[in-house]
């Protein structure tokens, strides 16, 4: 283990020092995957980077504590902490690993290089990751960046389907977002100078359900320059089970509620541009009306099968529609497009799934889509319920972790 007095690795050299990168790992029960995630990210160290790993093992019940143990390298640091401090969420977790981060850097002089990342407890990263990010920051006009996320075990229907939501659509639309400033930053993959996080005081990570959007939108207010940084790579692993998926999507639908709250700052804030500002307004007001745009897609539904019957039309819309084969047609293009071309380009893209199955996963993603609607009404009525009782994402587990191999 780490002692509190032991030098950062790694000489600074002549000219600007590189980075101080601490990487967070929150842990809360993650015996099946700590031990792999924590030596992944220890390989990251090529003499031009200094590099710790800090896992804030926050009250595990299970092996975690045990298997961390056996994790022999002077760069690893493991911050425990037990009820009641523990099981507060993931914000104060990393409130505690950032408070001692700070601390550390301050006593050895290293507050305006240190970066701290943020890393899930099944993450694994590209082996360029500290280079492309300390490359981004490196230019003093930026204060955080967001990696792209991929997922690991894509061989599952369920977790392809994420894959082209995480490494295609989602990527598109932080690549759009780089470019108006209102890139999201993300629970995994996240980097942020310590001193931004410094001048937001202790905690600079809330108790939000998605403590990482919030992060965000703190520093857009501030007007704090955030990259997204496609060439580095995070993978994760997917939810493959539909009820677990319905409650992780829940939970990010109810805390994208929570951050409506920040509505009045965002649109007093000078540092927003116009088109950045219409970019959060959608992703923070849209949530609200999830329940209204998933009756009207049940309408709608309802009136194509019906014309595609053969009865008579009880809405406008849908009068004059006579051929029943054309209207079903139509009906399924427009249904099957949108997610057949994220299925092709997700294939032109990456690379690494074959077109026929990038193509059938995508005939699916109508019910992607359907299960997302769910989950927001259920965030919804769980947010107007006062209810912010969450259970955590459970881990699989995975086949060993080849030392070297980069993350695709």
């Amino acid at each position: 283990m780490l002692s509190l007095r032991t030098p950062l690795p790694g000489a600074t050299g002549a000219g600007r020092p590189s980075s101080c990168f601490w990487l967070v790992v929150p842990a809360l029960d993650e015996e099946l995957v700590i031990a792999d995630t924590v030596r992944s990210l220890l390989t990251l160290a090529d003499g031009e980077n200094r590099l710790r790993v800090l896992v804030v093992d926050d009250g595990s019940n299970d092996r975690t504590s045990t298997v961390l143990k056996a994790v022999d390298d002077d760069r690893m640091m493991v911050l425990r902490r037990d009820p009641p401090e523990a099981r507060q969420g993931k914000g104060a977790a990393l409130n505690a690993a950032y408070r001692l981060i700070r601390d550390l850097a301050r006593e050895e002089g290293t507050a305006d290089e240190t970066v701290v990342g943020v890393v899930d407890a099944d993450g694994r990263v590209s082996r360029n990751l500290l280079t492309e990010v300390d490359r981004y920051l490196a230019d003093g006009t930026s204060g955080a960046v967001q990696c792209r996320v991929r997922i690991r075990n894509r061989h599952k229907l369920l977790g392809l389907l994420q894959d082209i939501e995480f490494g295609c659509v989602a990527d598109a639309a932080q690549t759009v977002r780089d470019t108006v400033g209102t890139v999201a930053l993300g629970g995994n993959g996240q980097f942020v100078k310590l001193s931004v996080l410094m001048a937001f005081g202790n905690d600079p990570w809330s108790s939000c359900l998605v403590e990482d959007t919030e992060l965000g939108l703190r520093l857009h207010r501030a007007g704090v320059r955030v990259r997204y940084v496609r060439r580095a790579v995070v993978t994760q692993q997917a939810v493959v089970d539909i009820r677990r998926l319905v409650r992780q999507r829940a939970r990010w639908a109810q805390g994208n509620l929570q951050c409506a709250r920040h509505l009045p700052g965002l649109l007093a804030s000078r540092h927003i541009s116009a088109l950045g500002l219409v970019d959060l307004l959608h992703y923070l007001i849209v949530p609200w009306f999830v329940p209204l745009f998933t009756l009207l897609a049940l309408l709608f539904l309802g009136i194509a099968i019906q014309v595609g019957l053969g009865g008579t039309a009880l809405f406008p819309i849908a009068s004059g529609t006579a051929d029943a084969a054309s209207a079903w047609l139509t009906w399924l293009g427009a249904l099957l497009l949108p997610g057949t071309v994220w299925g092709i380009t997700h294939r032109l893209r990456s690379r690494d799934e074959p077109l026929w199955r990038c193509v059938a996963t995508s005939m699916t993603y109508p019910v992607f889509l359907v299960l997302g609607s769910l989950a927001g009404c259920r965030g919804v009525v769980r947010h107007v319920g006062g209810r912010a009782d969450w259970m955590k994402t459970e881990r699989l587990a995975e086949p060993a972790v080849v030392e070297g191999r980069r993350a695709s």
